[in-house]
């Protein structure tokens, strides 16, 4: 007996076909949006993470940039009482200065040189003097350039020729003269008394 199958198969195998791709498609979109979700959720992770960091060290920067204005502060008064501690050992030490002062000059002035006017303004001394020659001038200068621990950079302003009546006929040509010089303070000069002495080299 022979069967004919009169149904429209091939209308049955396309809506198979549609139906089972239908599925697919469905389970596809469902896989992709898991995993889509799956990824956005790891990143939202990482970027939540990243922010909390952030927050973290932003807090840090915060807080030591507090500490560094407090260091800062802290160093500006350390420096404002050293300055203080400076100038306070200054004025102790300067108050010995003219008499160091008068003690160099009676110990540098050679024979035939007077003083007749000394001013001190801080650490700068304006000299005046006379003297018999101007010889005995540059030997003054000369002594107090090399020879004095307590007095530098003199330098020789000016000399005047002038005459010195020694009685009612008898007159002497002098020189005038005008210095200017500066003071060392008691620190300036015993820093390098008290650095040690270099030995001396050994003989060949």
């Amino acid at each position: 007996m022979i069967l004919i199958n009169l149904l429209p198969h091939r209308e049955a195998a396309r809506k198979r076909q549609r139906e089972a791709f239908y599925v697919a498609m469905g389970a596809a979109f469902m896989i992709g949006g898991v995993v889509a979700g799956g990824v956005f959720a790891w990143y939202q992770a990482g970027i939540a993470h990243q922010q909390d960091r952030n927050q973290y060290l932003q807090t840090e920067i915060t807080r030591l940039d507090a500490q560094i204005k407090d260091i800062a502060a802290l160093q500006s008064e350390i420096a404002a009482l050293k300055a203080r501690q400076q100038a306070v050992e200054d004025l102790q030490a300067d108050r010995n200065l003219p008499v160091h002062l008068l003690n160099e000059l009676v110990t540098q002035l050679p024979d035939g040189v007077y003083v007749t006017s000394l001013k001190q303004e801080s650490q700068s001394v304006t000299l005046l003097g006379v003297a018999q020659s101007n010889e005995r001038v540059s030997e003054l200068l000369r002594n107090l350039s090399y020879n004095s621990a307590w007095i530098k950079r003199p330098e020789l302003i000016e000399v005047v020729a002038g005459n010195v009546n020694l009685g009612p006929r008898d007159q002497r040509r002098v020189a005038n003269f005008t210095m200017r010089m500066q003071l060392q303070r008691a620190s300036d000069v015993q820093a390098p008394a008290s650095s040690p002495a270099k030995p001396a080299p050994a003989a060949i």
